[in-house]
């Protein structure tokens, strides 16, 4: 008996198929996000349950979160993508009290309760300055890959000062510096600081639990340790950290089913 969550982010679709008895994750698939998001998403539903070997007629319940939620119309019911995130960091870390998602154009901060519930939460939905996008420009402008700019970070000599609180300006700041002679490594070393710093702030307040860091910008090498070093705390990486989400929308999903909520 399968249930599945889609979570239809900015940047991305992401799938997690569940077995609704156990909650073992039968099968996980990722996709680009685009205009036709329920066309999208219905490829990669399919393409994943083949990977799992079952047919769309195998999903009895399914919930879509993210973004692009509501443009899922196969799914049974929506969700937030704040809820889906913590109830998915708690199963993989029952003792999980805060949640760093940092994406491709937003960044969450979120405290925890008992059973994953959100306790409160501060989110990052206007400004590029603390998301992977910022990245994103670093890379292009050094022409160097997001996957070369953990190794970049950790060559660094002193991480450079970035100040400018926006990307574009941002960007501005970074040509100066390397006018000005600064190394490359430096520059992406303060981006990552930069980012983390900016994230720290939506805490309010010294962090308490055991921390786990989610989303895309977690798959980057470093990002991690300026994140820690900015909350003054270790940082665990979620297993699989694009999925969180997904996963916690198909656990709620299969949640519902059990209750016997109409599909």
């Amino acid at each position: 008996m399968i249930c599945a969550g889609i979570d239809a982010g900015s940047r991305a679709i992401k799938v997690t198929l569940l077995d609704a008895g156990t909650r073992r994750v039968l099968a996980q698939g990722v996709a680009d996000q685009g205009v036709r998001q329920q066309e999208r998403a219905a490829a990669l539903l399919a393409r994943t349950l083949a990977e799992a070997g079952a047919g769309q007629g195998a999903v009895r319940h399914m919930v879509a979160t993210g973004y692009g939620r509501n443009a899922i119309a196969m799914a049974d019911t929506t969700i937030t993508e704040i809820t889906c995130h913590g109830r998915g960091v708690h199963h993989l870390c029952p003792n999980a009290r805060t949640v760093v998602d940092i994406g491709g154009q937003d960044s969450k901060l979120l405290h925890l309760a008992g059973g994953g519930r959100v306790r409160d939460f501060a989110m990052n939905d206007r400004c590029a300055a603390g998301t992977g996008r910022f990245l994103e420009v670093v890379a292009e402008r050094l022409g160097i890959g997001l996957e070369a700019l953990g190794a970049a970070a950790a060559a660094a000599e002193k991480p450079a000062a970035i100040s400018s609180m926006c990307v574009v300006f941002a960007e501005t700041e970074i040509i100066g510096l390397l006018a000005a002679g600064e190394s490359p490594e430096n520059i992406v070393a303060g981006v990552q600081s930069s980012i983390a710093a900016r994230t720290a702030a939506m805490a309010g307040r010294r962090v308490d639990g055991t921390v786990v860091f989610t989303g895309g910008v977690a798959l980057i090498p470093g990002m991690d340790r300026a994140l820690g070093k900015a909350l003054d705390t270790p940082v665990r990486i979620a297993e699989n950290p694009r999925f969180t989400g997904s996963l916690g929308a198909a656990l709620l999903a299969a949640e519902k089913h059990r209750r016997g909520e109409p599909a």
